[in-house]
This record gives structure tokens, sequence and C-alpha cells, in this order.
């Protein structure tokens, strides 16, 4: 059954980018999305749903009729940097979506309009997910928490991500396509003095230069080369004055690897090299870790079919074979549940005047992709639904 998706898309590109611009302007984090929330319930239930809220600020919608079910999820959550895009309608409260996810959830709410459009035509159910706090990586987890998978249980689940490529094109790869991910913090614990005496102290900054350098081992010594890891330290934080040796210092970083075997190595390591590396200058070390998540298998046999049904959308050969990412996705959760695909949606490459990467403060997006992602969403969901009645 052939459905007009992207026609009908197209034709609400202009409501589409006003979304998306109000969503931009008023860029919330975490779980504290208030106005995020409030707009997307809104639109919801203009279109005819009624939407459910789920665990702390997550918004859940069912299209269709009885059969087959398909969990299509965008994330709604920005990031805490300040915005240097230069866009009219830029975010002035600190906080910057500058991972697309305004792109992710206006697109689904296209799809939510359109599937609602063709509700009668589905042969089967739409679990549409707008999710909080993927950035903190606690999002997904709240949800299933929560029952998300209970009543309708979904059989797949497909999600779409902003990438800095060409407009249009839709990059999918078939098993491992994104790392885990293990938040850490390490706090140590020395013995503050006056900068002058370093002998009368601990110092916790010494201890945290050399935790820095000994961790650079654990994946140039302690794994195999053909297994990914990266471990990176990226804040660092002690001290309060020019002369005062700090109590205490702290560094925060993640582990990301593309192996389950190698996460539990590489987390138990971690916490044994801080541990001893202190304990030889007669410090401390104590190992926090949050926000884990498992690597994003992309089911090869879904990823395959998604594909297919990009192309049959879009009305081109608009998928290609994109090579995995050391980046991490919680909707890697569901992957444990059900056969699971991301697809990487191109919104701007360099070549068309898009020079920042996802993140950056700077980074803007071609508003051109929202209609072509709404119609993906809708498409892969109506045609997975075709054919697994």
């Amino acid at each position: 059954m052939d459905y007009p998706f992207l026609t009908k898309a197209r034709s609400i590109e202009s409501q589409l980018i006003e979304w998306r611009r109000y969503l931009h302007q008023n860029a919330e984090i975490c779980f504290d999305l208030p106005l995020t929330t409030t707009f997307v319930k809104s639109k919801l239930q203009e279109f005819g749903y009624e939407p459910k809220t789920v665990g702390k600020a997550g918004i859940v919608v069912t299209a269709g009729n009885i059969g087959p079910v398909i969990l299509l999820r965008a994330d709604m959550d920005a990031l805490p940097i300040r915005e240097e895009s230069g866009l009219p309608f830029a975010c002035t409260n600190g906080n910057c979506h500058a991972c697309g996810h305004d792109f992710h959830t206006t697109a689904l709410l296209g799809a939510a309009k359109l599937l609602k459009e063709y509700e009668d035509r589905l042969q089967g159910r739409v679990l549409l997910v707008f999710q909080a706090c993927e950035e903190g990586l606690d999002g997904m987890q709240d949800l299933l928490d929560h029952g998300l998978l209970d009543d309708p249980k979904p059989q797949a689940a497909f999600a779409m991500h902003t990438i800095q490529e060409k407009t249009g094109g839709a990059g999918i790869h078939r098993g491992y396509a994104g790392a885990s991910s293990d938040v850490f913090t390490v706090t140590i614990t020395g013995l503050g003095t006056h900068g002058a005496v370093p002998d009368q102290g601990i110092d916790p900054i010494n201890v945290a230069a050399h935790i820095i350098t000994s961790l650079q081992a654990l994946n140039s010594r302690e794994v195999a080369p053909d297994d990914m890891l990266v471990v990176t330290v990226c804040k660092i934080q002690g001290g309060s004055a020019h002369n005062i040796i700090p109590n205490t210092c702290t560094l925060g970083g993640t582990i990301r690897t593309a192996n389950k075997k190698v996460r539990q190595f590489a987390t138990k390591r971690l916490a044994e090299i801080c541990q001893s590396v202190a304990a030889t200058f007669r410090a401390t070390a104590e190992v926090t870790y949050e926000g884990g998540v498992p690597p994003m298998i992309s089911d090869p046999e879904f990823a395959g079919k998604c594909a297919r049904y990009v192309d049959e959308t879009l009305g081109c050969q608009a998928s290609w074979a994109i090579p995995p990412m050391t980046g991490s996705e919680d909707f890697s959760l569901l992957c444990d549940h059900m056969p699971s695909v991301i697809c990487w949606f191109g919104t701007g490459g360099q070549d068309e005047g898009y020079m920042h990467r996802g993140h950056h403060p700077a980074v803007t997006y071609n508003e051109k992709a929202l209609h072509q992602m709404a119609a993906v969403y809708a498409g892969c969901a109506a045609r997975w639904l075709a054919e697994h009645k």
C-alpha cells in the first residue's frame, strides 16, 4: 500500500519550520522541559491524539489499529551551552539545541500528523515516543522503568538523528552502530596546604594529572587493538586560588566501546588505576558511574528493510551505508528488547555551508530536511506494519 507521505509532508513544511523554531528558541535540558512538553502535547491534541505522560517527562501516543506495533522515538532535550549560531531565533536562556533534538521532535510531530490522517489505512499500530534527557542518557531508562513497553508492546523500534552530511541522505549501519557510554566521576582526596609548602600536604591536582596520563594505557596496552575503546577525561575541577593546594580535585569523563566484555573490563580497570595511582601519592580516589548505556546494535535484517523504506518514501536512492560511530545513544537500551535501528539523517554538509558538527555552539541545520524526516518516520512505520500484519 502506497502512502503519499512525502507530498503531504512537503505541504506542511512551513508549519514544521515554525514548530522547530519555537522549540529551538525555547531549548530546555534534562527532564526539565515544561515549555517543550506543553508544546508537544498541544500539537498532538490538535492532531486528535490523547497524549499520555510516561515517567518524569516522556510523552507517548498511539496511532493505528489492532495488529503489529512499531515504536518511533524522538528526543526533546537540549544541551546546557550558550548558543553562538547568530540565528534570529537563537535561544537566549543559556541552553542550545546543538544536537538537533528540536529537529527530531519536530519531525516526529510531523509524522504524528501524517499518521493520524492515514490512521484508518495503517495495518497495525505506531507507538510515538517523545523522550526527555537523552543527553544525560537517563531518559529511555526512565521510560522503561515506567512501563513504556507494556501496553501496547512494540515488536520493532526506529529512531533518527541529525548528522552533518548532505541534506536528505540517510545513513544506516547494519550491526554495531554506536558505542556504549559510561559516565564516570573520580573524586580525589588529598590534604590541602599553602602553595609555598607542598610537602606539608597531599596535592590532589598532581594526583589527577598522573591519573589522566595513566588512563591512556587502558586502550593502548590493556585492550586488543581491534577492540574499540575510547576513554576520555573531559572535565577537571580543583582549587580556588593561585596559592592554595586544595583538599580535593574531581575528574569527569566517559568510557565508550563496542564490546560488552570490554565495557565491563574497562569500567573495572579504570577504578583500579585511579585508586592505585592515588595511593601511590598518599591520596584516595573514589570512582562513581552514572548514565550507562550498552552499545547500539542496529538489527541487520531490520536495518536492510529501513534502508529500503527510506528509498521508497523519498522516491530516490537516499539511504547509504554509514560506518559505526563512537558516539552513544540511550535508544540502544531498546536493542535488548526488540529489533531496533537508528538512522542518521543528513541535515547539511560542509559543502552546503553547514560548517559545524553537533554539540558545537554555532551549529546550524538545513530546515529543508524537516519534511523529509517527517515523511521517513511515517513511511518506515507504515511500510513495516504492512509487511508484518
